[in-house]
């Protein structure tokens, strides 16, 4: 739970520091860029704002609270003009909210920058946690126009942020911040500067079959995404453009990674096929110069098997996996996601996947107001039927629909009227399920699920738990209960490759 604060407790914004000349004939100023939490990845969020806001001259360091503690970086902390959170999903928002008066404890006077893809969203929410400015998008541009402005001693303008032409009205309201809310403007992006995060061994690793493990990089080569599903959280800011994130760019920092001993590279864009000829000459580029490295991406369903041609390219230059959203088995609820593909589609992209030597990773929003008990074990049942239970990590059993401000979602009559009041502080709104059996099961699920992986518990023996427990309240354990052997050393060892961090939201 979120620690809640009262408006005596939010500090108040203070004018910016008086800032020595430095040697780039702006005033010197420290920035502070700060991650909460990225799945376990050392922070692309982090790495490629630090090099365009070195280039430009300010002094910049880095903080991962996901494997620093907050303790050890006071001092920089306390030095800072500018702290910088990142965003980019729903747990590092979260993460954000009992920070920030951690933050404004140690320095009263910086100003409070949040940025990345969850910022826009919430921006009401994070301006009573004492933002100045909010950045989505394309960030990295608006960190250095911010930096340039505090490190110039300007005051914040006065005039409105100017809205992106020929995208109609923001679903939020406009805040006096004279830097664009949201950018989607073309970069020149530059090698991310990582020299200042922890070590790449710090990170979740690849877990493979044979059990040794791999030291794991991350980058992107896209950002956004050409697609417009309701559930996913890049469509309300980028609403169907795409950017990409030039070759040389992408090659440089896969470069510096390999230099720090990754040995495995995820591939973290939205949808790696958005543009799938510049994602097969990045490949093709990388295996060139890298034959034994492996990576992983993420590629929606309807990109599988659209560009079907392309999969046997990622097999031989190392691919390890593609975790793809699937989210659901029931057509009606891909329907109300707009994902565009069925579940024979689904059940067609594994067959296509397997027969090209790859694995599939899919993930799922298991818990929405529109699935009933029997549609969960049908779920289970597909899983087990395709033979998934290795490749699907077990907290994808336990996802609940998050329907956040400014979601797509919110445009459909079926979905607002289930909706409870906004949690502000839990980001989302409310809901419940008109079956309270299935609201059970899903505390039910989460806890068997939490408590497997406490215990160790491996893949199959979590899905066995999860089985049971949907059965029992189906009705029908006694037909269908799955046999997990008493002994742990009796179950199969894994067979895929996956992350030690697995994706969610």
């Amino acid at each position: 739970m979120q620690e809640r604060f009262s408006s005596s407790q939010i500090a108040l914004i203070s004018p910016p520091k008086k800032l020595e000349t430095g040697s780039y004939g702006i005033q010197r100023m420290n920035v502070v860029l700060i991650s909460t939490y990225e799945l376990g990845r050392q922070p692309f969020s982090l790495a490629s704002p630090a090099a365009w806001l070195q280039r430009s001259g300010f002094e910049v360091s880095c903080l991962d609270l996901s494997v620093e503690r907050l303790s050890d970086h006071r001092e920089s902390v306390r030095a800072a003009d500018l702290l910088a959170v990142s965003l980019p999903m729903h747990t590092a928002t979260r993460l954000a909210a009992p920070l920030a008066p951690k933050l404004r404890e140690i320095n009263p006077t910086a100003h409070l920058c949040f940025y990345g893809l969850y910022a826009p969203v919430n921006e009401r929410y994070l301006r009573t946690l004492g933002a100045s400015v909010i950045l989505g998008g394309e960030f990295e541009e608006g960190l250095r126009l911010l930096a340039k402005r505090l490190a110039a001693g300007r005051a914040n303008a006065d005039s409105a942020a100017p809205s992106l032409p020929g995208r109609g009205p923001l679903p939020w309201p406009q805040s006096t911040q004279p830097e664009p809310l949201i950018s989607v403007s073309r970069q020149t992006f530059l090698r991310p500067d990582r020299a200042g995060l922890p070590t790449l061994a710090r990170y979740a690793q690849l877990q493979l079959p044979s059990g040794g493990l791999k030291i794991v990089g991350y980058t992107e080569t896209s950002r956004g995404c050409k697609h417009l599903c309701r559930h996913c959280p890049v469509v309300p800011v980028y609403r169907g453009i795409f950017r990409v994130v030039q070759q040389d760019a992408v090659l440089e920092d896969i470069r510096q990674q390999v230099a720090a001993g990754a040995q495995h590279i995820t591939f973290g864009d939205p949808d790696f096929f958005n543009g799938p000829l510049h994602a097969a000459a990045v490949v093709e580029a990388l295996h060139a110069e890298f034959p034994n490295l492996t990576y992983d991406a993420t590629i929606k369903v309807e990109h599988l098997l659209k560009y079907r041609k392309y999969l046997p390219l990622l097999r031989d230059t190392g691919c390890t996996f593609v975790t793809s959203a699937v989210e659901s088995v029931d057509d009606r609820v891909l329907a109300i996601y707009r994902k565009n593909h069925t579940r024979q589609d689904f059940i067609e992209c594994v067959r296509l996947l397997r027969e090209a030597g790859l694995v599939m990773n899919p993930t799922f929003v298991t818990f929405s107001p529109w699935i009933s008990v029997e549609g969960y074990c049908d779920l289970l049942h597909v899983v087990k039927r395709l033979d998934l239970v290795e490749h699907v990590a077990p907290v994808q059993y336990a996802i609940r629909l998050l329907v956040p401000p400014s979601s797509a979602l919110l445009e459909l009559d079926e979905v607002r009227k289930f909706l409870g009041p906004l949690d502000s502080e839990g980001l989302c709104y409310t809901w419940k399920h008109p079956d309270a059996k299935v609201d059970g099961l899903y505390r039910a699920v989460l806890a068997a699920v939490k408590a497997g992986q406490v215990a160790g518990d491996d893949r199959r023996k979590i899905f066995a738990s999860v089985w049971k427990l949907a059965h029992e309240v189906a009705g029908n354990c006694a037909h269908d209960r799955l046999r997990v052997a008493e002994n742990d050393q009796a179950l199969p060892r894994a067979t895929v490759p996956f992350l030690t961090e697995p994706w969610y939201c």
